[in-house]
Order: structure tokens, then sequence, then C-alpha cells
């Protein structure tokens, strides 16, 4: 009886305390990241992505938004993306990336960088803004520009995303697949989109060296990329075996803890810092 009950109670409308706890957490998380946003407490953490033929040499590097809470503490995108993506806190996140990105350009001359952003925040007027405003100060930050879209965000609007690319590619801006094969892109959209590069999902990097489907499969996305004349990026490279098997197979870049985790102080910041102290 105290079951029927409880699952009556259930289909009534009654939220479980699962649903509850979900629900809390995740108007926590929006009040946090709205508060940071308000308060200007983002940052790039930027990891770096190496040349698979030459695995001391940077290709370029990707900045990953964070924020920090009021006691300083630095929070990593995976903990409030999710609450926020479809809400227009995600597209304030977008916006704070690229700001962060387009300034970090302007100040590193060298410097080429990745950027993440939804499909979602293609129509979104104020990222637009920000885009035109940083490139007009310096057209040729957009030849250093690479903007990353994730697989499964590029589907939800493959018609958007692929006229989007089109007038930024005219710009001289690199378009990023992210997460490739981790949503299933249909082939004839992936011919569509004309992405410059795809970073290929990390579940198929994984003990790659002795995992015999992860190895078929890699030689498969390898094989694909290269028809559409698309630069191969191997996401979370944690091994020198993983590292090793994936440039023989033909990958052209690797990112991963092997070669450095995500920093707020990247080696231009360390420079500067050390030039101040002189």
């Amino acid at each position: 009886m105290r079951g029927r009950k409880k699952r009556n109670l259930v289909d009534a409308g009654q939220e479980s305390p699962l649903d509850f706890a979900v629900e809390q957490r995740n108007r926590d998380t929006m009040s946090m990241v709205r508060t940071a946003l308000e308060r200007g407490d983002t940052a790039l953490a930027y990891q770096p992505i190496m040349q698979a033929s030459d695995m001391s040499k940077v290709a370029f590097y990707e900045g990953l938004i964070r924020l920090l809470d009021e006691t300083g503490r630095v929070i990593p995108a995976r903990d409030f993306m999710g609450a926020v993506e479809t809400q227009e806190l995600g597209r304030l996140i977008d916006c704070a990336s690229l700001r962060a990105g387009l300034r970090a350009l302007n100040h590193n001359p060298s410097l080429r960088l990745s950027i993440n952003m939804s499909a979602r925040s293609i129509g979104y007027p104020q990222w637009k803004q920000i885009l035109n405003r940083g490139l007009s100060t310096n057209e040729k930050l957009a030849e250093r520009l690479i903007l990353e879209i994730t697989e499964s965000s590029a589907m939800q609007m493959p018609e958007l995303v692929t006229v989007f690319m089109a007038e930024l590619q005219d710009r001289g801006i690199t378009f990023a697949l992210d997460d490739f094969g981790a949503g299933f892109t249909a082939f004839r959209h992936l011919k569509e989109f004309y992405f410059d590069i795809v970073k290929i999902d990390g579940q198929f990097i994984r003990n790659v060296n002795d995992d015999a489907n992860n190895q078929v499969l890699m030689e498969a996305l390898i094989a694909l990329a290269s028809n559409f004349d698309m630069f191969t990026v191997a996401e979370t490279v944690e091994t020198q075996e993983e590292a090793n098997w994936l440039a023989a197979a033909g990958i052209n870049c690797m990112q991963g803890y092997l070669f450095g985790a995500p920093t707020l102080t990247p080696p231009w910041a360390e420079a500067q810092l050390k030039a101040g102290f002189k």
C-alpha cells in the first residue's frame, strides 16, 4: 500500500526527492553563473594542441572558459555548462569566452587560439557584436581565431551552421568540429559543413594502442576526415603509447594531459609576469 501511495503521489505531479535535488542544483548553478558573469569573474584556461609529427611543437591552443566563485575557486565548464547550455546564460558564457579569446589574440601576435561556442549563439546579437568589434580593431585576428562547435550542437541546426560558417570562413576564421564521433553526424551534413578541423572524441582515443575496436574506429574517422580535407585532432591523449599509435595512424595533432592540463597562466603569461618583475 505504501508503495502504491508513493507512486500515485508522483503520478499526480509530486516531485520525487531526486527530481527536486536536481532542480535545486541547477538553480544554484545558474545563480552562481549569473553572479560570476555580473562580477566579470571569468577567465580562459589554455591547453596546448601539439603537432603529431613533432610532439614538442604547439600547433595552437584551446581557450576553455572558467568561472570564479565568491571564494576565488576556479570552476571548470563541466560543472556549469550542462545547466545553462540552453539558457541565455549559455549565450553570455559564449560571449565571455569570445571576448577573452579576442583579447588574448590581440595581446599575443604569435598566438593561434580556438574558442568554444554553441550553435545556439549564432543568432545572438551580443556575440556577433563582440566578434565584429574585435575584428574591426585588427582584421588579422581572424586568421588566428578558431571557433569550435560541438557535433551535437551543430546537428541541431545544420542549415544555419552552414550559412554561418560560410560567412565567417570568407573573413578568414577557421572552424573546428568538436567531439567528432560522439554525436554521429550524418555524412551528408559533414560534407556540407566544410569544417576545417575535426577533433575526434576522447572515447575513441582511450587505450587506442591496445584496443582493437578503437583502432578500427580511429582509422575510419581519420580516413573520413582526410577524404574531406579536414585537419584531425585527437582529444584527451593521456599516455605516450596512445600518442605514438595515433601519430603512426596519421593523426595531425593531439591534445590531452600528456602534453599539458588547461592553465590560467600559459607560457606567454608567465613570460610577461617574469618581465614585470625585472
